[in-house]
């Protein structure tokens, strides 16, 4: 009989994927290096970053029929290999002095691996760990949302030390290598695993799970309204969560006064509640469910978006950013385990990489949004007013779900009962 791997190295393994990949949000640290040594603007650097999140979204809608037909093993491979060939390439391209090669390198071969490498491992943890999805989930996302506080100070201190181009060819490397050896110990659980004792609990009653709601291909979920809900939601909080990461440091400037040396220092410990955001809103919402979790990110971010421009007093001003960026992180972590309880696991990478599209487009609506209104309006303050009402619509939204999920609900009980 073959020996069942442990679900604890899978998860550590999709850690070890999205570290690697999660050094994206470390870009910034070579922003200044390129515009210094090239002469490229600030907005040409910048392009580099915002490609790679458009082909995130694409690639993780594209491939995440790729993911479901070959395994979490073999896209993990596929991620290494164009996410390292991706780094590589920007040492190439930065030895060369061209932009256009950055932008095909880092923007599109990385892109690529960063959305097949988002997903590959995440849809394979919700199998493993049915009696804790949002756990799980949030284990592998919370090391995306750290990787930048990990990578940050390795980054600057090779590119002090070897130069920009050695750099992208020491950290290709490195990645493609963590990324390579996580990928082969990544694996579906056998076909109706279940955790040691987990099958005698739910029998005997001690545990009870909820059934998901149904078990539908990504081409059939992509029909229903729930579908466009958990979208519309996730499009909603990464808009105003991005936009408030993006216009973090000048907003702290503008409306407590710090200096820019402590505004730096804000937006990086800030960091640190993106990704304990993650782990922490998604266990939670093993216990209170995915529905719930939703409806307090928007109910509470309608009011501290309200009140952050109108803020004076440093420490409640600091102190509602890092609750906005625990929830910002939260919803990223959280979607994945809403997805398995609304359309099953069948094909969960899918679904998952159809719903990510959201980043994509919000990746590149929030932070312009932000950026105009402040050209407009000379202040961060309007901006944050219209996405406290962005939040009512996604409380809204919220609330039709829950609505959907009721009637379904019924729906299920009445052919059980039918069929019993």
């Amino acid at each position: 009989m073959k020996k069942t791997k442990n679900r604890w190295l899978i998860a550590a393994s999709a850690v070890g994927i999205h570290i690697s990949i999660g050094s994206v949000y470390a870009w910034s640290n070579f922003t200044n290096p390129l515009i210094e040594e090239f002469g490229w603007t600030s907005k040409q650097v910048q392009f580099t970053f915002s490609l790679a999140i458009l082909f995130l979204g694409l690639s993780a809608a594209f491939l995440g029929h790729f993911v479901e037909k070959h395994g979490p093993r073999k896209a993990g491979l596929l991620a290494a290999a164009f996410f390292g060939a991706g780094i590589l390439g920007s040492g190439l391209a930065v030895s060369l002095g061209s932009l256009p090669l950055l932008y095909i390198t880092y923007g599109v071969l990385g892109g690529i691996g960063l959305g097949v490498g988002y997903i590959a491992p995440v849809s394979t943890l919700v199998k493993w760990f049915p009696d804790r999805r949002g756990l799980a989930t949030g284990l592998a996302i919370m090391g995306f949302g750290f990787a930048a506080a990990i990578s940050s100070p390795i980054m600057d201190s090779l590119i002090k030390s070897v130069g920009t181009a050695n750099t992208f060819y020491i950290l290709g490397a490195a990645y493609f290598i963590i990324m390579t050896l996580s990928s082969l110990y990544l694996e579906r659980p056998p076909v109706d695993w279940a955790p040691k004792g987990f099958k005698e609990k739910t029998e005997s009653g001690k545990v009870k799970v909820k059934k998901d709601l149904s078990q539908l291909t990504a081409n059939e979920a992509i029909k229903t309204s729930r579908f466009y809900y958990l979208w519309i939601m996730l499009f909603i909080n990464v808009t105003c969560g991005i936009a408030i990461l993006s216009a973090a440091k000048p907003l702290a400037e503008e409306s407590i006064g710090l200096s820019t040396a402590e505004a730096a220092a804000l937006v990086g410990v800030l960091g640190l509640f993106n990704g304990f955001g993650r782990i922490a809103w998604a266990s939670i919402s093993d216990y209170i469910g995915r529905p719930n979790t939703y409806t307090i990110f928007f109910a509470t971010q309608i009011v501290l978006f309200m009140l952050l421009p109108h803020t004076k007093e440093a420490f409640l001003f600091q102190v509602m950013l890092a609750v906005v960026y625990t929830m910002y992180g939260g919803g990223f972590a959280s979607i994945p385990a809403f997805i398995g309880d609304m359309f099953g696991t069948k094909q969960l990478g899918a679904i998952h990489g159809y719903i990510l599209t959201a980043w994509a487009a919000a990746g590149l609506a929030g932070p312009m949004f932000a950026a105009w209104m402040k050209d407009t309006t000379g202040s961060y303050g309007t901006s944050l007013t219209f996405f406290s009402g962005l939040f009512v619509v996604a409380l809204v939204v919220s609330i039709l779900i829950r609505r959907d999920i009721h009637r379904l609900r019924k729906q299920n009980e009445a052919n059980e009962s039918l069929a019993g």
